[in-house]
């Protein structure tokens, strides 16, 4: 597994990293523990170095199995091989989510409970998760991280984000990476965020990577999701952003669009060259996909073994996402 460096935190991670959104469990099932056990080990397996979690996924159930597995698998021994590195998110537990709810107080009980489910004392990143645009800008926020950095309880810290404009206004505070949606059908960020990143060494986490699988080049128009599959529920928003479910792309059209990619690839068999393709990009220092039984990690690695994409490859996927995707996503996010 190939490595890169996250932003100005100067860790080296795996360029493949595994989301748990879905740990132990597809959209909408019920969370099962020894398949999220069979997943961490078969990631750690494999070279990644990296898993991202928060305190909402699974209803906490996420973090709680990976601080049972760092528990049973590392130790502070030297002998011992170096943890993966973990970040989670806070602040999607608020009700009503609002600017105003977001207080120094509230968010440090977050991060203890974390803390305490993922069996830690010092949690390498965490971040603010997807919060409200005026977030971005309340000093008070930014000064406790600051804070949770110098009492120990974070080495790092940075944000999740909707909007480009969300991560550009982050970036006037001492973060270390932003998570962003980025891949084959949302290209705004490398256009309009990525340089600002490098400039000022912000590490760039890709969630989302498939477009909720849309991007595996699997589904149909016959395809259909679980009732309690986010794919089903929040199409136009109803649970939360739009954009995390297709990317926000209507399923129709990124139907077009995926057969048109298959035409440039020449596979049916789009997603490891969707994450190869993310990869092509060095401002990015991790990709996440999601992975929710153990055998899927294996294809997800696939992607750091690839060979790198042509220029030729490269710029068809531009022309397919400026005539299909870029009209309805660009404006949005």
């Amino acid at each position: 597994m190939k490595t890169r460096t996250l932003g100005k935190t100067g860790a080296s991670v795996s360029e493949i990293g595994l989301g748990t959104w879905q740990l132990g469990a597809t959209w909408g099932s019920p969370f099962d523990a020894e398949e999220a056990k069979k997943t961490l080990k078969a990631a750690v397996g494999s070279g990644i170095t990296f898993i991202d979690t928060a305190d909402v996924y699974n209803d906490s159930q996420s973090e709680t199995a990976i601080g049972k597995f760092l528990t049973e698998h590392y130790s502070d021994d030297p002998d011992f091989p170096q943890r993966p590195w973990i970040t989670s998110k806070c602040g999607r537990q608020l009700n009503p989510h609002t600017a105003e709810q977001y207080r120094p107080d509230t968010l440090e009980k977050f991060l203890d409970d974390s803390l305490r489910r993922l069996r830690l004392e010092r949690l390498d990143m965490i971040l603010l998760h997807c919060p409200p645009t005026a977030v971005y800008q309340r000093d008070d926020i930014f000064a406790w991280l600051d804070s949770m950095v110098e009492k120990g309880k974070l080495r790092s810290y940075g944000v999740s984000v909707e909007k480009v404009s969300e991560g550009l206004a982050a970036m006037d505070y001492n973060i270390s990476a932003i998570e962003v949606i980025y891949n084959m059908f949302r290209l705004k960020p490398q256009r309009e965020l990525f340089p600002t990143a490098q400039k000022k060494n912000v590490g760039i986490i890709v969630r989302v990577p498939l477009a909720s699988g849309l991007l595996s080049g699997k589904y149909t128009k016959n395809t259909t999701f679980g009732p309690a599959d986010h794919r089903t529920t929040n199409r136009n928003g109803e649970e939360f952003d739009k954009g995390e479910t297709f990317s926000g792309v209507d399923f129709d059209l990124g139907l077009q669009a995926v057969e048109e990619l298959k035409k440039v690839f020449g596979t049916q068999n789009l997603a490891p060259l969707a994450l190869r393709w993310i990869l092509m990009n060095d401002a990015v220092s991790v990709v996440i996909p999601g992975a929710s039984r153990h055998d899927q990690i294996t294809r997800n690695v696939e992607a750091s073994r690839l060979p790198p994409l042509t220029g030729a490859q490269m710029k068809a996927v531009e022309d397919i996402y400026d005539e299909f995707i870029a009209p309805s996503v660009e404006p949005l996010w």
